[in-house]
């Protein structure tokens, strides 16, 4: 677990110094201000690697979670926002993250507000993000808008984690599945198939066309390998990084029943949790709605909170009203949200729902695991059937002629 260096200072002023093991720094603001003591440096220990400096050149979850956790217990504490900025860029060792700070305090220095920098990082720092400090400094709440950001991206990070813990396992499945199925195409197939082309045996035509194969790739194992290579990384790029392969990875994952089940949640989940936090910072319902839109990573979903804005609450219809219009939100949903605003609690309500909806992608990421392996099972074992098929009846042959 890695070590922290901690300096901070209690009630009545008396400097306190010591180490910690904890997970990440976030963790050791935590215990500090559960101490009762104010933060002035926190720094880590660990020696770092040339892999892990390699790495420090962009702002991860972790970084977004500490900052935002710090500057919240500093405000809380009464330190203004210029003076905890300027501890930070002391003891911030990390380029991507000590390049913000100072961004942060040449623009604070200028009389600049605070969110400007914040919004120069798109790639880093969502339009939520921005809006959210934005309405912090418009409404002098920043503290309590550093809270709820440091709690919201914790939740966040969790969720990422379960979601990925659990599907770590049927990759390693299919990874190593495919390598020892490539293995023996390539190598253990191309010697048994020369053993009976060889002994003039005739094997049925399915049993040629899969030697041949095997024979193929082995005499091109330097093409085989490159254009392995450059597919994948290729796929990862078209569907991950561009506009259009993320349109055509979605319309693909609606057409999964399973998969579309636990993105649809995902998507409202960030749909109810972004726009709850958008509300209590007091802006605006329409506005709200535009910056959700933006931030719920479904380019559907993107399409029908756009529509709800601009058809339908901006030309007079009430909010429930206008997410009935729509069929892409379940039933209960639909109704919390027309109950909600007549009540006039709907910031609580959605955060409710996006409370529930964490725990349903939960259960449905399991679900979704424990139907994908024996299905990649399946898809494997067939391949390998095949394969053990089409050098049994060559041999059956062969024991027969004997």
């Amino acid at each position: 677990m890695p070590k922290f260096r901690y300096i901070a200072s209690d009630a009545s002023g008396k400097v306190v110094e010591g180490d910690m093991d904890a997970p990440s720094s976030a963790t050791v603001l935590g215990w500090m201000s559960d101490q009762g003591l104010k933060p002035v440096s926190i720094k880590s220990l660990d020696k770092k690697n040339l892999f892990t400096k390699s790495l420090g050149d962009k702002i991860t979850l972790e970084d977004k979670v500490f900052l935002t956790k710090y500057l919240a217990l500093m405000l809380k504490v009464g330190t203004d926002l210029f003076k905890a900025i300027d501890i930070l860029v002391a003891d911030f060792d990390k380029p991507a993250v000590k390049n913000l700070l100072l961004e942060i305090k040449d623009n604070l220095g200028k009389g600049k507000p605070l969110h400007v920098a914040f919004a120069n990082h798109p790639k880093y720092f969502s339009p939520v993000f921005v809006s959210l400090i934005k309405a912090g400094e418009v409404s002098g709440d920043l503290e309590e808008v550093f809270e709820r950001l440091s709690t919201d991206l914790e939740k966040e990070n969790e969720l990422r984690s379960r979601i990925k813990s659990s599907m770590i396992y049927p990759f390693i499945l299919v990874g190593l599945s495919l390598t020892v199925l490539f293995l023996m195409v390539s190598l253990a197939l191309p010697r048994i198939a020369e053993t009976f082309l060889g002994g003039g045996i005739e094997p049925p035509a399915f049993s040629r066309v899969v030697f041949t194969i095997g024979i193929w790739i082995r005499d091109y194992m330097w093409l085989v390998l490159p254009l392995i290579f450059i597919s994948i990384i290729g796929t990862w790029f078209f569907f991950a990084k561009t506009l259009s392969g993320k349109r055509v990875g979605q319309q693909l994952i609606r057409k999964i029943p399973v998969i579309k089940g636990v993105i649809q949640k995902i998507s409202l989940q960030r749909f109810a949790s972004t726009l709850s936090s958008l509300m209590r910072s007091g802006m605006p319902l329409l506005d709200a709605i535009d910056v959700t839109a933006e931030a719920v990573g479904s380019e559907q979903l993107k399409t029908i909170l756009l529509r709800i804005s601009r058809e339908g609450i901006a030309k007079g219809l009430t909010v429930g009203e206008a997410f009935r219009k729509e069929v892409y939100f379940p039933k209960v949903v639909v109704n919390l949200i027309a109950i909600s605003e007549k009540t006039g609690h709907m910031e609580e309500v959605l955060e409710t729902l996006a409370d529930f909806y964490e725990a349903e992608i939960d259960g449905s990421v399991k679900t979704l695991v424990s139907f994908l392996e024996p299905m990649l099972l399946l898809v494997i074992g067939v391949v390998v059937a095949f394969i053990a098929l089409a050098i049994i009846v060559p041999v059956y042959q062969l024991v027969g002629q004997i």
